[in-house]
């Protein structure tokens, strides 16, 4: 296990961390401009209505920053109260399925990424209301800047097929998909190195080809860091996701507050 002492300020880990983010967003987003604008376009033609979202998240030491995303959801669909996502939830628009079964509605996020509210690895960004429900251990999280991609990302790219149909999308998130991504997250913590950013990146692209695949080698850096076997079997995800307690709680969660922050 490693400290995040390498990554203070102006460490040659932090400093080489931050050079490949600049160099890959910049680059990101100078090749992807031109589909960008075409999925912003086609959103835009759907409704006529701003294409992207722009919403709080929980940044680095606890404060906040605007996340930017395409929009795939209709206008002011974040009021409904539901933060977590199913596949069949109605306020995803056509174009919006699209977009999200192409991945694209996170790429605007390079541009957080150039600005420096996040990084290229790191774990997702949250919405305030979920990460106010995060225990003493899960806030260890919050000693980095949150990620367009990580292990979790992977590991549950069909987050809309495990929410679907659930009555209370919220709730299930938190029992059966958040203490696993919490600790996928925390592992990382105890790992990061530049190596590791370049591991993980390489296993998201290679989950864009054969998601199958990633999950397998993804078990050889699991096994290199001496993960637990039940976040290993987990990640393999062969066997249907139990409710189970989040980092540092002894209990599952039983409920989820009503209104969202």
């Amino acid at each position: 296990m490693t400290s995040l002492a390498p990554f203070t300020a102006w460490s040659p880990a932090a400093f080489i961390k931050r050079a490949l983010d600049i160099s890959v967003a910049a680059l990101g987003l100078l090749i992807l401009s031109p589909l960008l604008m075409v999925a912003a376009a086609a959103i835009w033609l759907q409704d006529f209505s701003m294409p992207f979202y722009v919403a709080p998240r929980m940044a680095k030491g606890g404060s906040t920053f605007r996340m930017v995303k395409l929009r795939s959801m209709t206008v002011n669909a974040h009021k409904s109260g539901i933060n977590s996502t199913a596949h069949d939830d109605k306020r995803v628009t056509v174009v919006g399925r699209y977009i999200r079964r192409c991945k694209l509605d996170d790429l605007p996020q390079l541009w957080n990424v150039l600005r420096g509210d996040m990084s290229l690895v790191g774990p997702r960004p949250q919405i305030l209301i979920e990460a106010s429900l995060y225990t003493p251990e899960e806030k260890r999280m919050l000693a980095i800047r949150p990620g367009i991609t990580d292990l979790a990302s992977i590991v549950f790219a069909d987050l809309g097929e495990i929410l679907k149909g659930s009555e209370n999308p919220n709730l299930l998130y938190n029992q059966i998909v958040r203490p696993w991504k919490s600790r996928l997250a925390l592992l990382y913590l105890d790992h990061m190195s530049p190596v590791t950013d370049l591991r993980i990146i390489f296993l998201t692209a290679l989950a864009l080809l054969s998601r199958p695949r990633a999950l397998r080698r993804m078990q050889r850096l699991l096994e290199d860091w001496g993960a637990d076997e039940s976040v290993r079997e987990m990640a393999r995800r062969e066997r249907p996701l139990l409710p189970y307690p989040p980092p540092g709680a002894a209990e599952i969660i039983v409920e989820y507050p009503q209104t969202a922050a």
